[in-house]
């Protein structure tokens, strides 16, 4: 999800270009749809041009008023996310569907664990409910909406800071329903902490068949969101969720370094995630950790005091002087088909 919010000074000039180049390596690293807040008319302007002048699918995402929804609909916005529940009714809720329809536009269900319905919230306050009934109520209430007018183009999402509820709850609609299923933990944390209750929760989901798409919630970048996706996916290893692209082996670093893998990693690793192709990379911080430990893997760099050795599956290829590493990684990846 894209972290600001957006002006139209935002997307004009240099900063137009440098939003619109940002949002495609995004794309290039296997970003697959983003979604942006849609608070008021003027956002849904920004957006809505904004829109116009990327490839990448954009989400609007609405609450609180139809009308927004309804002008988001008149740009080539990929889907709506909305909670039906709060933009003021059956009618208007109609409204919406009917242009969603006309244009071919899905919409997602979005509720979330601390925004369910009054009732439910406090049959959930008074113990007369579990949370993830409250969940899988609301969510069963919202596609009988859209059941009524015959709208077919729909996935809900039922999100939780908790892990284990988000996880009960998904499972339980999973049993209820054949609707697509859009899985994550929502408000999961920062980076490390994020990272953590996002795997629990993905892979315990998607392992089993439930989860049509995803999105990894951290209070980090949007780049480490994508980049933690593709790790959670990776680590599955199943035909549903196929491993494309790289996968980087790197060092911790210890008294021993002498090349600063971590900064080096940091560097490159949008241009590392965007190579479209099947290759372990590995990034050492010493000659313990060098081409003997990462001896399988396709492409490799580590250093030895002032000089920096690069090697492809165990071969020492060329050693260099230290400053010259990125200038020969960079010659050395080219080979392989990336670009920066």
């Amino acid at each position: 999800m894209w972290k600001d919010r957006l002006h139209f000074t935002d997307i004009e000039g240099a900063s137009g270009e440098a939003i619109v180049k940002r949002i495609a390596a995004l794309q290039d690293m296997g970003c697959g749809l983003l979604r942006f807040a849609v608070p008021d008319m003027d956002a849904a302007e920004v957006i809505g041009t904004l829109a116009g002048m990327v490839s990448m699918p954009l989400v609007a995402d609405i609450h609180f008023n139809y009308k927004i929804a309804l002008r988001c609909l008149d740009f080539p916005i990929a889907k709506i996310r909305l909670n039906p529940g709060n933009i003021g009714g059956k009618d208007k809720t109609a409204q919406v569907l009917e242009k969603a329809a006309a244009a071919g536009v899905p919409i997602r269900i979005g509720l979330n664990a601390g925004s369910l319905p009054q009732d439910l919230h406090i049959q959930v306050d008074e113990k007369r409910l579990s949370r993830v009934e409250a969940l899988v109520q609301a969510a069963e209430r919202e596609l009988a909406i859209f059941r009524d007018f015959a709208f077919d183009k729909v996935l809900v999402s039922m999100k939780a800071s908790s892990v284990s509820d988000t996880i009960a709850a998904n499972r339980l609609l999973a049993d209820r329903t054949d609707a697509p299923l859009h899985i994550g933990v929502t408000e999961a944390g920062p980076l490390i902490a994020g990272v953590v209750r996002n795997t629990i929760a993905l892979h315990s989901l998607l392992s089993t068949g439930i989860g049509d798409t995803i999105r990894v919630s951290l209070s980090d970048t949007m780049e480490n969101e994508v980049i933690a996706a593709r790790e959670i996916l990776a680590t599955l290893a199943s035909d549903r969720v196929p491993r494309n692209g790289v996968t980087i082996i790197s060092c911790p670093r210890c008294g021993r370094n002498s090349f600063d893998t971590h900064a080096f990693t940091e560097r490159w690793k949008t241009t590392l995630y965007a190579l479209d192709k099947p290759l372990t990379i590995a990034v050492m911080g010493c000659v313990v950790n060098g081409p003997g430990e990462a001896r399988s893997a396709d492409l490799g760099i580590t250093g030895v005091g002032d000089k920096v050795m690069l090697f492809r599956r165990g071969e020492l290829l060329r050693t260099i002087d230290a400053r010259d590493a990125d200038e020969a990684w960079r010659e050395m990846l080219g080979e392989a088909g990336a670009k920066r």
